[in-house]
């Protein structure tokens, strides 16, 4: 097999190829590691995943007490706050151990992918008037505040029931819950468990798009490579549909900033030694990580409202701009994936059937066909992953496999990937550039924070193509269709 020797921190570092989109750092390296760390990667992935601390960030994650198996990075693999983004682990339900590093700040970040009726022709003549009004319609930018004006109450109710209760309120209608990653609602939540700072920050962000990397992105659908399962998803070639990324906005923020100070605390007063001070984490049994977990929930409820508001605004846009009822344009959602989230989920482990909370970090859950957890209409053919590229280039729908549940605790990539960190980007790529590239491709683009346009230009990310064609040929996911970016809008 081949072997990459790289050069960590003035230490040598094997890394030695398993398969065609397999890499592994054995545990043998470093003292710390209590399982070996696999990356899935094509050459292209392992070698810019070595630009940041991913690897570094990895090994460390290794060390964490309880992992299972193997800590995780998929292609998409960049440096976080402590734990890699693209990382996945899992931990034992009992006596195992919850790390708010390992989830990120922006509980349930997400994706949701709405289809229309519309052909590109018939969209292409209003795609200027359209992206004007969800533009003014889908509240985006930094601290950005809902038109819709929520109440403190309706934000209780929000974090315990999700996005059943945007629903109650009139933001869409029952059939899109079944098509929302645990129905839009992690069970368990408790209010009391979040701060006043966080519901103070959450109340007007309800329905809000944010800034960063989150997107809307009105798309087509370009090559279908995988009719049967396409179909099931409602997709077909020249289609029309519409992408959204968010998460929890400043609610779930405050929610992983207040909790890493209680588990600070707590790994001070019990004496726990990190290797990375952002590592920190609580023992299940604890008081601690009872706490977190119910907290997490009410931001994970939080971000699947959040998502459902924004589509119920997104289905308003498109009714003005084409005078007909959102019904009558097909705008029926495919599915919702979150991306930053910790689960208690069952995997066989070694012929071992086990509870696990399994944590996904920049990373979708891709449970294969049959899970009982896949909504009913797909789960003959796998859970849908959406996975969004950067600005101005492929997305993709894919469908999770068996390889996924053998190999990843049902876990995909979620995105690209970065490839330079934000200020690196503004510094080297001209916005003009960025701006010129999506021209040429007749994008249409709304942006309210020039910046932004260096940020998230194409050239800061992976090649999203490899990110797909490594968990594709690792036997993760299968690639179901192309989506082609026609008007993006971001904070």
């Amino acid at each position: 097999m081949l072997l990459k020797v790289i050069m960590m921190e003035g230490k040598e570092i094997k890394i030695e190829k398993m398969g065609n989109f397999e890499w592994q750092i054995d545990a043998s390296q470093e003292k710390s590691m209590n399982v070996p760390v696999k990356i899935f990667a094509n050459d292209y992935i392992i070698d810019n995943i070595q630009r940041d601390r991913t690897l570094k960030q990895a090994i460390n994650a290794a060390g964490l007490p309880t992992m299972v198996k193997n800590m995780l990075i998929m292609p998409d693999g960049h440096e976080g706050y402590g734990f890699p983004v693209g990382g996945v682990a899992a931990f034992p339900a009992s006596n195992g151990i919850v790390s708010p590093g390992a989830i990120g700040f922006d509980i349930n970040c997400g994706v949701r992918l709405i289809r229309t009726n519309l052909s590109f022709a018939e969209v292409k003549p209003k795609l200027d008037s359209l992206m004007d009004t969800l533009f003014n319609m889908v509240p985006s930018g930094v601290g950005s505040k809902a038109a819709k004006g929520f109440t403190r109450s309706d934000l209780e109710k929000v974090a315990v029931e999700g996005a059943a209760q945007a629903i109650k309120q009139g933001f869409g209608v029952e059939e899109d819950l079944e098509r929302t990653e645990e129905n839009g609602c992690m069970k368990g939540a408790d209010p009391d468990r979040v701060s006043d700072l966080a519901k103070k920050r959450g109340v007007p962000q309800l329905g809000t798009l944010g800034a960063g990397n989150h997107f809307l992105e009105v798309q087509r659908v370009g090559k279908v490579l995988d009719e049967k399962t396409a179909k099931a998803f409602g997709l077909y070639e020249d289609q029309v549909v519409v992408m959204v990324h968010s998460g929890s906005r400043g609610y779930g923020h405050q929610v992983c900033s207040d909790y890493l100070k209680v588990l600070n605390d707590y790994n001070a007063k019990n004496n726990i030694k990190l290797v990375d001070p952002e590592l920190s984490y609580a023992h299940t049994e604890s008081k601690e990580a009872e706490d977190y977990l119910k907290a997490m929930k009410c931001a994970v409820n939080f971000a699947f409202a959040n998502r459902q508001v924004m589509m119920d605004s997104i289905r308003k846009s498109f009714e003005k701009v084409f005078l007909k009822s959102w019904d009558e344009l097909g705008m029926h959602l495919v599915y919702d994936v979150a991306h930053n989230i910790a689960k208690e989920e069952e995997h066989d482990v070694d012929g071992k059937r086990m509870k696990l909370i399994v944590h996904r970090k920049g990373a979708t859950r891709a449970f294969a066909p049959g899970r009982a957890e896949i909504p009913r209409i797909y789960r003959d053919y796998g859970q849908p992953v959406l996975i969004p590229g950067s600005m101005g280039t492929s997305s993709y729908v894919l469908a999770g496999l068996e390889g996924a549940m053998k190999q990843s605790f049902g876990s995909s990539c979620h995105g690209s990937g970065r490839l330079m960190s934000r200020h690196q980007a503004i510094r080297e790529i001209p916005a003009a550039k960025t701006l010129g590239s999506m021209r040429d491709k007749d994008i249409e683009l709304r942006v309210r924070d020039r910046k932004l346009v260096s940020e998230e230009s194409e050239l800061a990310y992976k090649n999203v193509d490899d990110v797909v064609a490594s968990v594709a040929g690792a036997g993760i996911t299968k690639i179901v269709a192309q989506l082609l970016p026609i008007g993006v809008a971001k904070g």
